[in-house]
């Protein structure tokens, strides 16, 4: 075997989730690699504005006087998930969120607070209708990174819109950025940017290093004990997704661009087994005047249509259901995008979108692109966007009618949680009757493919046969979802990306895992 140009205890591949492993791996006496393919670090979640966990039962949220419990989380999380996943994935994750996060508040550098979030299934047994399993890190200025000051990617406003980074560093930002701060005080731990994994280095059946290209050359960098995948998905990939089939554009995707499934490959050449690689976490997309349709939730008003003029779902509901309703109808030839959210003028021209991954730009590019349509009257509305007057004016007065009666009986928004989190507890059901209306262009948007490696609950990446690949672990995105098919409650990608990552490296240390 030709030399290695690196030898160090512990590769890491991705610095979004899995810079907790190399956090971990470095306390741990370990030393580390982590190599980021991107020149910035923190992967998809340095984009997520909340960067939020969902790990229940955890020090902060005990603090701050929750009574939920362990079994209770179980039970939600089990009857959401069902059994798509092993069993003792689900209880790893579960079980381990609050391990870690006391295992983190021991050092300095990080701090988190409670964030309300209810979980996304309010009708499941024992779901958190107040929010109290979610949790964020507390936001941070960037001088305080030392020597990795400006080096977290995002935010996506400053990526694609061109506005100046903010001084302070907000939600997944805040989250990258305080491990960055505590890497800065290992000095066993090298962290790489533009470095992407290519291949895996194998000896007698076990991983013993990685092949990076960092800044265009390529290193072999040994791992004695043991490489970890953390790369994000393969949602930049146009081939893979086509391969696999998962809907959308990668246009769309909200995932980082490094994210093109090279680390995933590798471990397939490796022999690995694969899982729900036709998955991602959906949302519906607003679209932008560049033609990409970007994450946008928090809606005030409006209704969805579909081709044929009519509501296909519930609007308030959590972005993963309506991303998959939108799936749902496409797949059945009943919707083809851009699709159209319909809404009056109460508020104006502008859509009655609250939060959206990428800001607004000026009303009059929209308008100029064709993404946003005002007509005096629904049946004008209808020519416009392709669908029967009669329809659009049916769908439009049985919701209004329903509004009046306060209860949606058709999709029932508004009976969950969830639906009323951003209207104070109100009803989200707004009629659409004050002219003149309009509509805004939506797509399909996602959060990241969710389908990759499948793993035991050390994180141990499985063959063919479900034996452990020795060397060979994954978290995050590479990682097939503890979630399976279901979007359980905000913090789930992220909280699992980490708890993940956290467990391969303590089983690389030869530590016992703690969990409630």
């Amino acid at each position: 075997m030709p030399p290695f140009d690196q030898t160090v205890d512990v590769v890491v591949a991705g610095s979004g989730g899995g810079i907790t492993g190399a956090y971990t791996a470095a306390r741990e006496g370990l030393s580390v690699v982590l190599a980021e393919a991107t020149g910035k670090f923190g992967g998809t979640t340095a984009y997520s504005g909340g960067g939020g966990m969902w790990f229940p039962c955890n020090p902060v949220l005990q603090r701050a006087g929750s009574d939920d419990t362990v079994e209770r989380a179980l039970n939600y999380f089990h009857s959401v998930v069902g059994d798509r996943t092993p069993r003792d994935l689900q209880d790893a994750y579960v079980r381990g969120g609050a391990a870690l996060i006391e295992y983190l508040e021991a050092d300095e550098n990080f701090a988190f607070t409670v964030l309300p979030w209810p979980d996304y299934f309010g009708k499941a047994p024992d779901a958190r209708t107040d929010g109290l399993r979610h949790i964020v890190a507390v936001p941070i200025r960037d001088e305080k990174l030392g020597p990795y000051a400006g080096t977290v990617g995002g935010p996506l406003d400053t990526e694609r819109l061109g506005a100046p980074a903010p001084g302070k560093l907000f939600g997944g930002r805040a989250l990258i950025g305080r491990f960055l701060a505590a890497l800065s005080g290992f000095p066993d731990a090298t962290l790489y940017r533009n470095a992407e994994l290519v291949d895996l280095i194998i000896d007698g059946g076990r991983v013993v290093g990685a092949v990076v290209r960092r800044d265009g050359e390529q290193v072999r960098i040994g791992a004695r004990r043991g490489v970890l995948l953390a790369a994000g998905g393969f949602e930049h990939n146009p081939e893979l997704r086509q391969r696999y089939g998962v809907p959308g554009d990668p246009t769309d995707s909200m995932g980082c661009p490094g994210n093109t499934g090279a680390a995933l490959q590798a471990a397939i050449r490796a022999g690995a087994s694969l899982d729900l690689m036709d998955q991602a976490w959906w949302s519906p997309g607003l679209t932008h005047p560049d033609g990409r349709s970007a994450f946008a939730l928090w809606f005030t008003g409006g209704i969805f249509v579909n081709d044929a003029g009519q509501r296909f779902v519930n609007e308030s509901a959590a972005y993963d259901r309506i991303g998959r309703a939108i799936i749902d109808e496409m797949q059945a030839g009943q919707l083809h995008t851009p699709l159209w959210m319909i809404y009056d003028d109460r508020e104006g021209e502008v859509p009655p979108v609250k939060a959206t991954n990428v800001s607004m730009v000026e009303t009059e590019r929209y308008r100029d692109a064709g993404l946003w349509l005002t007509a005096t009257t629904l049946a004008e509305l209808a020519e416009s966007i392709g669908v029967a007057a009669d329809a659009l004016e049916r769908t439009v007065a049985r919701f209004n009618q329903m509004v009046a009666d306060g209860a949606d009986t058709d999709f029932g928004r508004g009976d969950e949680a969830y639906d009323r989190a951003f209207s104070q507890g109100r009803s989200p059901l707004v009629p659409v009757d004050q002219p003149p209306f309009h509509a805004a262009a939506f797509g399909l948007s996602d959060l990241g493919t969710k389908g990759g490696l499948r793993t035991d609950a050390q994180a141990r990446v499985l063959d063919g046969d479900g034996v452990p690949i020795p060397g060979l672990y994954a978290a995050g995105n590479t990682m097939a979802a503890v979630s399976g098919t279901t979007y359980p409650g905000g913090g789930n990608p992220i909280g699992a990306s980490m708890l993940f990552s956290h467990l391969a490296a303590l089983d690389m240390a030869g530590r016992p895992v703690r969990s409630a």
